[in-house]
């Protein structure tokens, strides 16, 4: 771990007491069942309480697994080192043999341990600590070996307490963002389906097929041992690309060539199609920006002039949940073309379908600003990390008298 001077070096075995949980076997478990925290449930400076089981416990392991306010639990193995503190999220609880506790013997505070272990493992500094193993544990004698930088307890409190200013922003933006995506998505199941109308709009809507008011076609795959193929100026979207792009999608992971066009059954779509999954996630769907080509497992859909393309998009995100099952009633979770055309559709006119379009459009405006506050301030919190927990940069303490 890095080393700073300005601070005294100590270790986990001089600050805490550390403990393995229990061990679970199913032929020789007994006694009253618990619940027990694994390391599911331990993401970076949070306990998920949702995904603790119940198991039975010995008198012996009741007495010495419970849990209190301050114990660290630290993943064992798995992404090791990602810990928490426990703040008596549930009234009794106990932990499972994946995760370690660390209890602080009184001068160290817990939270700055968790802020360590969080920057060193984004850092890599960590895996030092693991070795070469090919299943990557955190054993108990590795952990205690762990060298601790050691700040006054003072400065330890102003430390944690400046990030934990930064986590309570991040939390506090993260839930704005699930509060406005639930309310889009109230805002969707009523304007998508008629249930409530905007104002100016009460003519009747046309039940037709998707196939009636767009024409679509999926795309295909060139041979990947042809190196020619590839690497040319053409957009090749996949499925990855649509997942991690989101609603727009102007630059794609893969790019393909003419030749590697002209030899297989990928087309170049017209502009601005809907791109929709059929494979693997299926029901994702994205906008292109310009003309792009496709996999086979995506088709590429163009509205008429009755159907406005961005309200085809949340109608499509609308339904993912319906098409989900659907692709689940044959022998493999997949859609084909044959199946989106016969998608039953209610069609608004099309000067109702722009308001409605331009009113989700407004609340993803809103969640993307949000998301994109929610970037800068992590980027805030690691940047905070960076000075403060290697000293580069050092909290004032009130001398004490």
């Amino acid at each position: 771990m890095t080393a700073t001077l300005a601070w005294r070096q100590s270790t986990v075995a001089d600050e805490f007491e550390v403990q393995l949980g229990k061990r679970l076997d199913a032929a020789v478990n007994r006694g009253e069942l618990k619940t027990c925290i694994n390391n599911r449930g331990v993401r970076w400076g949070r306990v998920r309480v949702s995904e603790a089981i119940v198991a039975p416990l010995t008198g012996a392991d009741i007495r010495d697994l419970r849990l209190t306010t301050g114990d660290v639990l630290m993943c064992e193995g798995g992404e090791i080192g990602r810990s928490a503190v426990w703040s008596n999220e549930i009234p009794e609880a106990y932990f499972l043999n994946t995760l370690h506790r660390l209890r602080s013997k009184g001068q160290y505070n817990p939270n700055l341990l968790v802020a360590f272990f969080e920057r060193w493992a984004s850092t890599g500094e960590l895996s030092a600590v693991v070795g070469k193993a090919t299943l990557a544990h955190l054993t108990k004698e590795n952990l205690l070996r762990v060298p601790l930088p050691t700040p006054t307890r003072a400065e330890q409190n102003r430390i944690v307490d400046a990030l934990n200013a930064a986590d309570d922003q991040i939390t506090t933006l993260e839930r704005l963002i699930a509060k406005k995506q639930a309310i889009k998505q109230g805002m969707m199941q009523q304007l998508l389906t008629g249930r409530t109308r905007l104002p100016g709009f009460s003519d009747d809507w046309e039940l037709t097929k998707l196939g009636a008011v767009a024409s679509m076609g999926s795309g295909g795959t060139p041979l990947s041992s042809v190196t020619k193929y590839y690497g040319g100026g053409i957009p090749w979207v996949s499925i990855s690309d649509m997942t991690r792009g989101g609603k727009y999608i102007a630059q794609t992971e893969n790019t393909l060539t003419e030749d590697g066009l002209a030899s297989s059954s990928a087309k170049l779509y017209e502009p601005d199609v809907v791109l929709y999954a059929m494979y693997a996630s299926i029901g994702e769907c994205s906008l292109a920006v310009g003309r792009v080509a496709s996999s086979q497992a995506i088709l590429g859909i163009k509205t008429g002039p009755r159907l406005d393309r961005e309200f085809l998009y949340y109608w499509l995100q609308h339904l993912k949940p319906q098409v989900k099952l659907l692709g689940q009633q044959g022998t493999q979770s997949n859609l084909n073309a044959g199946m989106v055309r016969n998608f039953d559709l209610q069609l608004p006119r099309i000067d109702e379908q722009a308001a409605i379009r331009s009113t989700l459009t407004d609340v993803d405006a809103e969640i993307l600003t949000f998301e994109r506050r929610l970037i800068k301030a992590h980027a805030i919190k690691t940047g905070m990390m960076q000075q403060l927990l290697t000293g580069r940069t050092r909290l004032p303490v009130e001398a004490t008298s």
